[in-house]
């Protein structure tokens, strides 16, 4: 059976230290870890991470140190980001959650997780994401918090 690839965007990688998420996302990484879900990461992530406190250096590592994909932010990821721009879905503020969602697409992962509940997971964004999507000619993306995603029981933790 094919696993399920999931893109990860830095907020996951944050929030295995941040106490409202850690659960969360420390259970992703241990569905990673023993092969349940296919991790897939980019060059973005690494640059985001590089002036990230040490303990999100730390579990960046970690997320390294599955097998993963990884996938670098080439021309088409950012004419497909600032297509999302152009149509207003974010402001150029936001330029770096519009890349991880178009690397994302062009990578034809399953889904995106993160914990951007402004300007990612939120069912309008993700509409309009796809329609972008769509009238490019890619496929939709699926959107989720790890909360929805892993398999950790959260109730015995």
């Amino acid at each position: 059976m094919k696993k399920t690839r999931i893109y990860v965007d830095t907020s996951v990688i944050g929030g295995c230290y941040d106490p409202e998420f850690k659960k969360w996302s420390k259970g992703l990484l241990s569905d990673f870890k023993i092969g349940i879900f296919s991790l897939v990461i980019s060059r973005l992530t690494d640059a985001e991470i590089e002036d990230a406190p040490e303990d999100v250096k730390k579990a960046y590592r970690e997320f390294r140190n599955c097998e993963h994909e990884f996938f670098e932010l080439d021309p088409e990821a950012i004419n497909l980001a600032d297509t999302y721009l152009s149509h207003g879905i974010l402001s150029p503020n936001y330029r770096n959650d519009a890349r991880h969602i178009a690397i994302a697409t062009i990578a034809g992962v399953d889904i995106l997780v993160s914990w951007n509940f402004r300007h990612v997971v939120r069912f309008d964004k993700i509409r309009q994401f796809n329609a972008v999507n769509l009238e490019k000619g890619y496929k939709t993306i699926s959107i989720y918090s790890p909360r929805e995603v892993t398999t950790r029981d959260s109730q015995n933790d």
